[in-house]
């Protein structure tokens, strides 16, 4: 039997952040925008592919990514945001095919997606708690995405359009944050120098 020694040496991966964040701006802008009023509620489907796949799917790799670059707080904001844009975009393609239904005529939808969204309200409160241990930028953005959501929950459960609307122009400003990130993410280190900040740690 040979007795040699052979190293195995360690992978190394692109960092999956910049990619993680562009897929989840993209399709929260998509939505938000529709939220807004800024495009037709019609337009607004667009959102439905994105979710599937560039929110949805490609985000979850870009979690699973995270893993292999041991960043736990990476992995689960990516990999449970990719399932949170394809869990709400079964649920609707559910409804629009009729398989299922949220009361007659599906006149409690607004309340079932108020309530999904309670769900993930709750997990971004603790993932926005701890942002404030990574950096300004990333604080930012889960702050905005934290009021995003509590304005959409009030909106979907009996707060009215104006809620629901507010919440999508939050949308926007989150995504815009989410793409000064990612955009922070591949330019700094390819040029090798701070192009776009992020700031240190808040504490």
């Amino acid at each position: 039997m040979d007795d040699k020694v052979y190293e195995i040496k360690e992978s190394s991966i692109a960092d999956p952040g910049p990619l993680g964040l562009a897929g989840f701006a993209l399709t929260t802008a998509a939505l938000s925008a529709s939220n807004a009023g800024i495009i037709p509620a019609s337009l607004g489907l667009v959102f439905l592919p994105l979710a599937l796949v560039y929110g949805g799917s490609v985000q979850m790799f870009a979690g699973m990514w995270e893993y292999k670059k041991n960043n736990t707080f990476g992995a689960t904001a990516f990999t449970s945001f990719g399932a949170f844009w394809i869990a709400l975009a079964i649920m609707l393609l559910l409804v629009f095919g009729k398989v299922i239904s949220f009361g007659k005529d599906n006149s409690d939808l607004g309340i079932a997606i108020g309530f999904y969204l309670v769900l993930w309200t709750i997990f971004t409160f603790y993932l926005w708690i701890a942002s404030f241990g990574i950096s300004n930028g990333l604080a930012t953005l889960f702050t905005l995405l934290l009021i995003t959501f509590i304005l959409l929950d009030v909106g979907n459960l009996g707060g009215g359009a104006v809620m629901v609307k507010v919440g999508g122009w939050f949308g926007i400003l989150t995504a815009l944050m989410a793409w000064y990130l990612s955009a922070a993410g591949v330019l700094n280190p390819m040029f090798k120098r701070v192009v776009l900040p992020v700031g240190p740690k808040v504490h």
